[in-house]
């Protein structure tokens, strides 16, 4: 069974966002018809009320056409409050619960694939901290009570069921920034290797991107569609393709000039669990075609 997901990040309502994209992509949704639509994070700049609020109608206008998936981002937390309560979390989120209700790691489950999500957004926490001051707030943190609830969600998913995993944080290298999204990436990396997952959707380092974890796991990185890109690089969306034997994700980039994205490049792995075949055999982990 193939299953499409319309993956976009970091739409930073307020004042960054990007409104003629947000629009065109309003209008774009029922035309692409995913299955699902996943956003993985920072719907906000500053965690603002107007904000959300810009948040909520766009995901509202997404679910006419599919089921949508949200996971708060660092700018979605009210950081800021941690050194003042720092054994409370619900404070943290309030805003965000208020709009999208207080499950902060939903599950969706779709007729071929699962669809679960870690917190890697916590604020200013011990697990995300690190000896850089640019990073407070910044860094995200994947602990180990997160993977483990989500490796229960995948292991009891039917095998023909593609397992997804959704991080706000990037959890490869950015090509530009060269930063990584998560505090302690390492173990965090292998964390999600171990985690049962065959494809991780995250944002983040607002440049888009398409890579293998550990030679398997398909990491779909979303840009943004706010004016800080990296690069100077056009707004973009993935839209994400899970076929038995593989996985393509395609690159939607904003053409300012007519002023609509277009699909441009797309990137194709096998899936790591697909039984061999000669369709399988002909196709080069990360082809671009």
């Amino acid at each position: 069974m193939t299953v499409q997901l319309l993956h976009l990040s970091d739409p930073h309502f307020g004042g960054l966002a990007e409104l003629d994209e947000i629009e065109a992509l309003e209008q774009l949704i029922p035309d692409l018809r995913p299955d699902a639509v996943i956003v993985s994070g920072d719907l906000t700049q500053r965690a603002r009320h107007g904000e959300f609020q810009r948040a909520r109608a766009l995901l509202r206008t997404a679910a006419r056409t599919a089921p949508v998936h949200v996971t708060p981002g660092n700018h979605d937390v009210r950081w800021w409050l941690r050194p003042l309560i720092p054994f409370a979390r619900a404070p943290l989120y309030a805003k965000y619960t208020q709009y999208f209700g207080e499950d902060l790691t939903p599950t969706l489950t779709l007729p071929g694939a699962v669809i679960a999500c870690c917190l890697t957004s916590h604020g200013i926490a011990w697990g995300s901290l690190t000896p850089r001051l640019r990073d407070l707030a910044v860094k995200g943190h994947l602990p180990k009570r997160e993977i483990e609830r989500v490796r229960g969600v995948f292991t009891a998913a039917q095998p023909e069921q593609a397992r997804v995993l959704v991080v706000h944080h990037n959890v490869l290298r950015g090509d530009i920034s060269r930063r990584m999204g998560l505090a302690r990436w390492r173990q965090a990396q292998r964390r999600i290797a171990a985690s049962g997952a065959e494809v991780v959707l995250c944002g983040h380092d607002h440049q888009e991107g398409a890579e293998l974890l550990e030679g398997r796991v398909v990491v779909s990185t979303a840009s943004t569609l706010c004016r800080r890109t990296r690069g100077g690089r056009p707004g973009s969306f993935n839209f994400v393709t899970i076929e038995p034997t593989a996985v393509h994700i395609t690159f939607f980039r904003w053409s300012a000039e007519h002023r609509r994205f277009n699909a441009s490049d797309t990137v194709a792995f096998a899936r790591a669990g697909a039984a061999t075949s000669p369709a399988r055999d002909s196709l080069p982990a990360g082809q671009v075609r």
